[in-house]
Parts: C-alpha cells; sequence; structure tokens
C-alpha cells in the first residue's frame, strides 16, 4: 500500500467517525453537557486531521505529478 492509498482509507476512517458522532448527538446521544462538549471537540479534531490529511494528499498528488513530467 502506497502513502497515498493509506491516507484516502484513513481519511474515510475519520469521516465515517465524524458521521458515528454527529448521529449520536442529533438522536440524543448525550447524557450530559459534558458529554456534548467532548464529543463535539472529538468532532473538532477529527475535522482538523481530515483538512491535514487533505493537505498532505494534495502535496503527495502534487509531487508525483511533478516527478513524472
Amino acid at each position: 500500500m502506497n502513502v497515498s492509498d493509506f491516507i484516502v482509507k484513513y481519511r474515510k476512517s475519520l469521516q465515517n467517525r465524524i458521521e458515528d458522532i454527529s448521529l449520536s448527538l442529533s438522536t440524543g446521544g448525550c447524557s450530559s453537557y459534558d458529554d456534548y462538549r467532548a464529543m463535539v471537540g472529538e468532532i473538532q479534531g477529527l475535522s482538523f486531521a481530515l483538512d491535514d490529511l487533505q493537505t498532505l494528499l494534495k502535496k503527495v498528488n502534487h509531487d508525483e505529478d511533478s516527478l513524472s513530467t
């Protein structure tokens, strides 16, 4: 597995986690405000990680394109 494939699979895993947490939030899965804050914080962290992965994936693809020309 190359780096690009790994990043794509990891990105999908993070997106799935965000969807799971969002579903839990929207269906009343929080028992307290602290739980709510923790879930929202996790979504924020995962979103930050996704942005970084997207940037890295673009860089890897750009670097691969530069090598082939």
